[in-house]
């Protein structure tokens, strides 16, 4: 039997989930979460073998975007016999890439039918591994993230059209040094300002 723990922060996705599963005979939710704390707290708990992660999660000390890859690098260091799958609705290069740096042995939309999800379950619980083709297609054409850490953290701060002061106060930059940021960002991206820089940036799952 292999043990599951579902973490999802939509809860008729989560429990619509674990209805389909738990009709395979070989399978077994034993856990379900709606945040990233409450995952891994979850994980710590019943120790699965296999960890469900939605990709965009509440918790892990901020909601963030990262949510499932911020839950599969607390279990890899907490629980490195517990193997994580992201699902996502927003499979873009950039959040694939980091999903598998991370330690994520599968990848795949919401889009999979039950299925499907219930035999790379199995795959990866045996030791290999699985990424949706289109999603692997698209990140190899996507390339890789040409920012830095911090360019990309300044890009998140100025995501929402905050003025320059405001980007400075929640990065704990000064305003001079969030300009040089964001117009060294619109330089590696071929962007004309911060709003479609954001948006490039964005669109390959880069912030």
């Amino acid at each position: 039997m292999i043990r599951l723990l579902l973490a999802d922060d939509e809860n008729l996705i989560r429990t619509a989930l674990a209805a389909l599963l738990s009709l395979e005979d070989d399978l077994e939710v034993v856990g379900q979460a709606a945040s990233a704390d409450e995952a891994v707290a979850m994980a710590r708990l019943h120790r699965p073998d296999v960890a469900v992660l939605d990709l965009q999660m509440p918790g892990l000390a901020a909601p963030s975007a990262m949510g499932g890859i911020g839950v599969v690098e607390a279990l890899r260091k907490e629980l490195p016999e517990c193997t994580c799958v992201i699902v996502t609705g927003h499979g873009r290069p950039g959040y694939l890439k980091q999903a598998l740096a991370a330690g994520a042995r599968g990848f795949l939309p919401k889009t999979v039918s039950a299925h499907v999800f219930a035999d790379v379950i199995r795959t990866i619980h045996a030791g290999g591994r699985y990424v949706d083709p289109e999603l692997a297609a698209e990140a190899i054409s996507a390339g890789d993230n040409p920012l830095t850490p911090r360019e990309a953290e300044v890009l998140e701060h100025a995501a929402d059209g905050a003025p320059i002061e405001q980007i400075a106060q929640r990065a704990s930059l000064s305003p001079g040094t969030v300009r040089n940021y964001l117009s060294s960002a619109a330089g590696k991206l071929g962007t004309t300002n911060r709003h479609e820089s954001v948006q490039l940036a964005r669109t390959h799952g880069w912030i």
